[in-house]
């Protein structure tokens, strides 16, 4: 179920080019089976936990790497997409994700039937991007312009003080 569920965002992942970016990766997903999905892509596999990502580099294919760090800390319009997995509640997981992509690239969430995608927007709006058609249990965030001065706020902020 794992690897599947992590496949059935590969078609929204594909219409984006440029590095995909796993963040909170966790135990690899949906990482590792992008990157194995995704051959010719590089990919990066970015956890806070550092005995999380011993794990991942155990397991990573030659096109993925692993980042020991935080979103919040890392630079910003770099990646083609971002994608999101159990990180946190859609819109703080997309105010984590949304400064790391380039502008054109997207924002990949695998989300529950509950999510607020208002919410969702309103955070969207203020990071530069937009929502666009997505099928259930995903929400897909196209980057439109550069990431706002401001952003990423510090670590912790978004998860305490969530911008919508």
């Amino acid at each position: 179920m794992l690897l599947e569920g992590s496949l059935a965002g590969a078609g929204l992942v594909a219409r984006f080019d440029g590095v995909i970016v796993d963040v909170g990766s966790g135990g690899g997903a949906p990482g590792i089976p992008l990157a194995h999905a995704f051959p010719e892509r590089e990919v990066v596999l970015l956890e806070a936990e550092r005995r999380k990502c011993e794990f991942l580099e155990t397991m990573v294919p030659p096109n993925a790497r692993v980042v020991w760090g935080r979103a919040e800390e890392q630079a910003t319009d770099w990646a083609g997409v971002a994608v999101a997995r159990a990180l946190a509640q859609p819109p703080v997981a997309a105010e984590w994700c949304l400064p790391l992509v380039e502008e054109g690239g997207a924002v990949v969430l695998w989300v529950g039937p509950t999510a607020d995608r208002e919410r969702i927007a309103a955070v969207a709006g203020r990071l530069a991007g937009t929502l666009v058609d997505a099928p259930d249990g995903f929400v897909v965030i196209r980057k439109t312009g550069p990431t706002p001065a401001g952003f990423p706020r510090r670590t912790g902020v978004a998860k305490k003080r969530p911008l919508a």
